[in-house]
């Protein structure tokens, strides 16, 4: 019998998928802070996670868009450049430490897994 470890890792394998992908959608924002007419984009997380769940488990998802969207910003520039950098650099850290979390519980799993396995 063999291990399925996309079971094992259940939620949190799809979330650290997802969560590599919003990285690097906020560090392009970051990186176009200065860029003219630059328009910052991020992700809905719980609707693209949502969805892959959903996909994964053969069911029809709730409908949820998740592709990308551009960020509305709390004061526009004259260039036309979307970036706030104080609000992408704490969407990115925040996004750091979801992943970071998730990546803890994959690994606190295998481990387990392991132990299991050895027979301790």
């Amino acid at each position: 019998m063999g291990i399925n470890f996309k079971d094992v890792s259940g939620l949190h394998g799809d979330a650290l998928h997802l969560r590599s992908d919003r990285t690097r959608i906020l560090a392009a924002n970051i990186a176009n802070e200065n860029t003219p007419g630059f328009q910052a984009q991020d992700m809905d997380f719980a609707a693209t996670l949502a969805n892959t769940q959903a996909e994964a488990g053969g069911d029809i998802g709730d409908g949820g868009d998740s592709a990308l969207m551009y960020r509305v910003p709390y004061h526009p520039t004259r260039d036309g450049n979307t970036v706030e950098i104080g609000v992408e650099q704490a969407a990115f850290s925040q996004n750091a430490t979801d992943f970071q979390t998730s990546l803890t519980f994959v690994n606190m799993k295998f481990k387990g897994l392991a132990k299991a396995i050895n027979g301790q």
